[in-house]
């Protein structure tokens, strides 16, 4: 094999020597090249002083169709002004198992692939594979300027099984994940407003779920900042504690006819869906189910109006709007509506600053959506902190 080009691939030095280890793995073995003086790692000076060479077995980015292993002769030196230290090697820095250009050829493939596609595909343990696509994201991840924000979102998401959850919060102009901490508690989210420092001053709103402690710590930190109650967690919320009650309720009375009985109880995601994005087929099918049952008539449509109060043109608007929907579902006869709507009651003013902060709530759950798509490619990710660097990776935020 012709020395001459492919030093230009490792400089400073040759390839003396190859063979095949099997019909896939090429490995090379490398010499000093003569004409290059060695530099010290340290204060970057050439130095002839050789004190010893130790031969270092590393991994060089495929060449056709061969895994590439290349045999290293590194020497360390006995500089003049450091005392003994390695030698440069540009191409392979520090103590790494891989060459810069294999490393650079697997940041490429690790924003297209999970990392076990990638540590196959290379021929690579999938823990050298997420090591060098953490040191990737630590390095090129910008850091969030705390000065620019005003609108925030937080949330909350499974981190792994056993109810162990994470809060993740977010720029509500831009989308840029901004931080994400362990935990779903006051305490737990406590280290951003430590983050967030004076710039706490000029948040304006934070939308949230109304289920979490979040409001009350925003509330002690944030004294400028309204609570914005995300309308899609409190739909949510009114799906599963009233329209499911209502619906398992009226089933129930239809014991002695059951195709009706069948037909409520598998009409979930018929109620709960929105009305806009049935089919013709659905569209028919809920109607006949409302026509021929007062009670989920009621529930269902009480769903729709509640929907509004986040639309509202003004305060005092969206507040009247709110008697009138909270009269008619304490007056319905309906407990489970009743109850609802008495819960809801204390988090009121967090429903009306929707009229005066037009946060775009649904992007908390397209997150949410995200998140668990990043956590599935992976099969899960054991070590939390790099969970968080790609879940910031995905939301790097829109240019304003």
């Amino acid at each position: 094999m012709d020395a001459t080009p492919l030093c230009l691939f490792w400089k400073g030095f040759t390839v003396t020597h190859h063979e095949f280890l099997d019909p896939q793995t090429l490995r090379l073995q490398l010499a000093p090249d003569d004409r290059i003086p060695p530099v010290c790692s340290s204060c970057d000076h050439a130095c002839f002083l050789v004190h010893d060479v130790h031969r270092r077995r590393v991994r060089e980015a495929p060449l056709l169709i061969y895994r590439v292993e290349l045999d290293v002769p590194v020497r360390r030196l006995r500089c003049p002004v450091c005392g003994p230290t390695r030698e440069r090697i540009d191409w392979l820095p520090g103590r790494s198992p891989v060459t810069t250009t294999l490393r650079q050829w697997v940041e490429r493939l690790v924003t297209l692939l999970p990392i076990r596609h990638v540590a196959d595909l290379v021929g690579l343990h999938w823990h050298t594979v997420k090591t060098i696509d953490k040191q990737r994201l630590q390095r090129d991840l910008p850091a969030p300027d705390p000065t620019r924000l005003r609108r925030l979102m937080m949330d909350e998401f499974a981190l792994h099984k056993g109810h162990r959850y994470a809060t993740v919060v977010a720029c509500a102009d831009t989308q840029q994940v901004i931080w994400i901490g362990e935990g779903r508690s006051r305490e737990a989210i406590r280290p951003f407003f430590a983050w967030l420092g004076e710039a706490r001053e000029q948040i304006e709103a934070v939308a949230m779920d109304m289920n979490s402690a979040f409001d009350l710590e925003v509330n002690d930190q944030c004294p400028n900042a309204k609570v914005v109650y995300d309308r899609f967690h409190v739909v949510a919320k009114y799906g599963r504690e009233v329209m499911d009650r209502v619906r398992l309720d009226q089933a129930n009375q239809l014991r002695d006819d059951k195709a009706a009985r069948k037909v409520i109880k598998g009409s979930r995601w018929l109620l709960l869906r929105n009305a806009d994005n049935l089919k013709p087929e659905q569209a028919v099918k809920l109607e006949e189910l409302l026509a021929a049952n007062a009670s989920l008539t009621t529930a269902y449509l009480l769903k729709d109006q509640l929907k509004t109060l986040w639309f509202a043109d003004d305060e005092v608007t969206a507040r009247n709007a709110w008697q009138e929907w909270y009269d008619m579902a304490t007056g319905s006869g309906i407990e489970a509506l009743g109850r609802f709507a008495k819960r809801l009651a204390p988090y009121l003013e967090g429903i009306l600053s929707s009229t005066r902060h037009r946060l775009n709530t649904s992007v908390l759950e397209g997150m949410n959506n995200r998140i668990k798509v990043i956590k599935r490619m992976a099969y899960g990710y054991r070590d939390t902190g790099y969970f968080f660097l790609k879940i910031r990776a995905a939301f790097p935020g829109k240019v304003r």
